[in-house]
């Protein structure tokens, strides 16, 4: 939001220090909103003055030139050649006078153009540094003489302000708003044109005056409407005055009645719109929502195809303006419009928001009718408009104005409690102390005893509870001003969430293993290489991405490619996020879980001197996710049989897809899968020839116990001893049923089972192999003897011929 500290000073008389800029800058950021940027406008306009033109003629050796001849004021007339496109005689234009400097340095002389002498030349707003408009020469009112310093004649220079606005402080968009912050008084006086009153007709939605019937069709989409008319107008550039205050903030003069709705936006925060009366059919204003194909062409020239839910001011015949966006062309305020329809309105946010939005538009206007305008100072608004237009543009206003809808109701007041002030700020202010703080700012005081009832101003459409008024104590008597002292605290008795906590645990695991978070949309492709979401996205951010993510593996495995795209061979990422999917019930509804996958693949550490470093390999990747499993979610990890691309989890979609090669794990609770790891299939990912394997794995974030510690056991004392067996079982015996069968069958004297030794060879026999095991035993609180340790070994031995057909070499 730009603020001109003129105009800003014309409605508050800016005092004291506050006359310095950067001063005011500086109040503004600690107490209201942050002062990005000051500038100067208007700055190096000295030489530059209003000039007639008293003649235009086209160039004799050029097409797209004109000859003119200025009259400077005093006398001196001399000859410019202009490039143009418009140029009217008797016409006010600044001036450049050969030997003075534009703002940005550059020195005019005088020189010859196809074979014409141009004595300084005629400027545009972007030449001197006020505007953006390059195409046409700046045109100034008719009030002005010959002479005069542009720069006077404007009101400049001035200093902008450019605010940074947090989304609940709308009131802040205009500079009344501005002057409530920082004077004393601004000057807030009721307007009127002569002959002008206002008629309310309270809970009607619709009226007739000044020969215009005004109906609201939908409250809801606009709870009321106001306007007024006014007849005989003169439709030409804006006096000096009004021109210099909209480029001090950035804005473009237009003409005098649309400068003055303009004028009105910007110091009252109030958008209204001009409809030349002569081009409303039937002389009639319906606010309706808009029929499905409805055209209607805007302001800015685009052509729209309107849909139901969009709101549209019509005529008798047909759509013209957006509500609360922007007008229509059809009926636009031109040089030569007579008579005018003033609209002053309150529309619903939400529907302003959906109508700008199918429209692809984002005006000033939407900006304000989205966040909240003072619905009790539309009357005011709408009075100063007319003020502004019969002054510069004359005419007479209609006896009566139009008002439907119902009168807005009161804000409701709110109950301020002073100790709860002090006791969230800690600044230990008095009842009086507090109204201070609030009064200047517009708060009322409808009964000063405690608690203290405060009436908010209707321009405050963000204060609605006690808590609000705090904060507005707290910023005006300054966030400095906290005490510096030590107070109680009591720590919250409300837990951590238990997410929360699961995250965390799964971060600690992950990370001290070497991976590194990802943090990714939730978007992916409809068919990622075989992986499929079922989700789709009605209004995709990208093409490409369509889709929200079924699994974490296949998103991560683009990030993968992305890293290799850019040489980066050795990558291991992982992620914690939502995945989505169609529920089981048959009633199509979507479903989510929280999952956790983790993409590895390259160097097992990185290259030293020593040596080349090894790859990462299955078994490594088993030893994360046997430590996930076992330590997170109190499970162990077994060997997947078969490639199940659809493995169905304990939550949300399933968790094995098209990347899962053979010879894969899974980890199972309850009967549920809740995790898988393996190796990622060649054709699951575009790698280059110099890639190591990739390997991946995703479990359900729901499994994982949150609040588990690791289980601590104290060590024994006493010694322990070691056993070593060897035996031959049939191939395809998976070790890890033999470690877990020994740890059934032993009793707690167990310690630990490892495998130690495999071979194989002819003198075993076909179909066999040999392995050799150590298990260890321990007692906590004696030593064992061999009695001890022979019946444990005897009924393990048992155990495995039994179960296995495996034969002990006995010695």
């Amino acid at each position: 939001m730009n603020i001109s500290f003129n105009w800003l000073d014309e409605l508050g008389e800016l005092r004291g220090e506050l006359r310095d800029p950067r001063v005011l800058a500086e109040r503004l950021t600690l107490t209201a909103a942050a002062v990005e940027k000051i500038e100067q406008v208007g700055a190096g306009l000295d030489g530059i003055i209003v000039a007639r033109v008293l003649e235009a003629r086209p160039h004799p050796n050029a097409d797209r030139l004109t000859l003119c001849k200025v009259d400077r004021g005093g006398g001196e007339v001399l000859d410019v050649v202009c490039g143009a496109p418009v140029i009217e005689r008797g016409g006010l234009y600044p001036h450049v006078a050969p030997g003075v400097c534009l703002p940005d340095g550059f020195r005019i002389e005088s020189r010859k153009i196809r074979g014409e002498v141009s004595h300084g030349m005629l400027c545009s707003e972007a030449e001197l540094d006020l505007g953006r408009d390059r195409g046409g020469i700046m045109r100034l009112a008719e009030d002005l003489e010959p002479g005069m310093p542009l720069g006077a004649a404007l009101g400049l220079p001035d200093t902008r302000m450019t605010l940074d606005l947090n989304p609940n402080r709308v009131d802040l968009a205009c500079h009344l708003g501005v002057a409530r912050e920082v004077c004393e008084r601004p000057r807030g006086r009721d307007f009127g044109g002569p002959g002008w009153s206002p008629a309310w007709r309270d809970g009607e939605t619709e009226a007739e005056g000044a020969g215009v019937r005004v109906r609201i069709e939908d409250l809801a989409r606009c709870p009321r409407y106001m306007a007024a008319v006014v007849r005989g107008v003169k439709v030409g550039p804006s006096p000096a005055w009004l021109a210099g205050r909209l480029l001090a903030v950035g804005a473009h003069p237009i003409s005098n009645v649309v400068d003055a709705t303009n004028y009105v936006l910007l110091e009252r925060n109030q958008p209204l719109h001009a409809f030349d009366l002569a081009k409303l059919a039937g002389a009639e204003i319906r606010v309706r929502a808009a029929a499905a194909g409805e055209p209607l062409t805007t302001l800015d020239g685009q052509e729209h195809e309107l849909a139901p839910e969009q709101t549209v001011i019509a005529d008798r015949d047909r759509a013209i303006a957006l509500a609360g966006v922007m007008g229509g062309r059809d009926t636009e305020v031109t040089a030569d419009t007579v008579d005018l329809l003033i609209e002053c309105a309150s529309f619903d946010p939400a529907g302003v928001r959906k109508t700008r939005s199918a429209a692809g538009l984002s005006t000033d206007a939407s900006y304000r009718f989205e966040r909240g305008i003072d619905v009790h100072a539309q009357e005011r608004a709408l009075a100063r408009c007319v003020e502004l237009i019969l002054a510069t543009a004359g005419g007479e206003a209609g006896a009566v104005g139009m008002r439907v809808g119902p009168r807005p109701p009161p804000p409701p007041p709110i109950e301020l409690r002073v100790d709860r002030v002090n006791q969230v700020l800690g600044f230990g202010l008095s009842a009086p102390q507090i109204l201070h703080t609030l009064e200047p700012i517009g708060f009322e005081t409808l009964s000063p005893a405690e608690p203290l009832r405060i009436c908010v101003p209707g321009w405050r459409t963000d204060v609605e509870r006690e808590i609000d008024l705090v904060e507005e104590v707290a910023r005006r008597a300054g966030y400095d001003a906290a005490p510096g002292q030590d107070r109680r605290f009591r720590p919250s008795a409300v837990p951590e969430d238990p997410r929360v906590e699961k995250s965390a645990r799964v971060r600690q695991l992950l990370t001290g293993r070497g991976l590194l978070e990802a943090r990714s949309l939730s978007f992916m492709p409809a068919d990622f290489r075989g992986n499929r979401a079922v989700v789709s996205v009605p209004n995709p951010l990208s093409a490409e991405e369509g889709c929200l993510r079924s699994a974490m593996v296949p998103v991560l495995l683009r990030r993968l490619e992305h890293n290799y795209s850019r040489g980066n061979r050795a990558v291991r990422l992982f992620e914690l996020g939502t995945v989505f999917g169609t529920a089981d019930d048959g009633a199509g509804r979507f479903e989510e879980a929280g999952r956790v996958g983790a993409v590895i693949t390259g160097a097992r550490r990185p290259d030293h001197w020593s040596g080349s470093a090894l790859d990462f390999d299955l078994w490594d990747l088993k030893e994360i996710a046997e430590a996930f499993a076992s330590r997170l979610c109190g499970v162990s990890l077994d060997p997947l049989a078969e490639t199940a691309d659809a493995l169905q989890s304990s939550a949300g979609p399933p968790l094995a897809g098209p990347w899962l090669a053979r010879g894969a794990f899974q980890a199972v609770k309850e009967g549920r899968a809740i995790g898988v790891a393996g190796a990622v299939r060649a054709e699951s990912i575009d790698a280059p020839p110099w890639a190591a394997p990739v390997f991946a794995l995703e479990f359900d974030l729901g499994a994982v116990d949150g609040r588990a510690a690791p289980s601590y056991r104290k060590t024994s004392s006493f010694p322990a001893v070691r056993r070593d067996l060897s035996m031959t079982i049939p191939r395809g015996v998976p070790a890890v049923d033999i470690g877990r069968t020994a740890r059934e069958v032993a009793s707690d004297l167990l310690s630990e089972v490892r495998l130690f030794d495999v071979y194989s060879g002819e003198e075993i026999g076909g179909g066999r192999i040999g392995m050799a095991w150590t298990f260890r035993f321990r007692a906590s609180d004696r030593t064992l003897t061999d009695q001890d340790v022979e019946s444990e070994m005897s009924a393990l031995a048992n155990a495995l011929e039994e179960r296995f057909d495996a034969r002990i070499r006995r010695s």
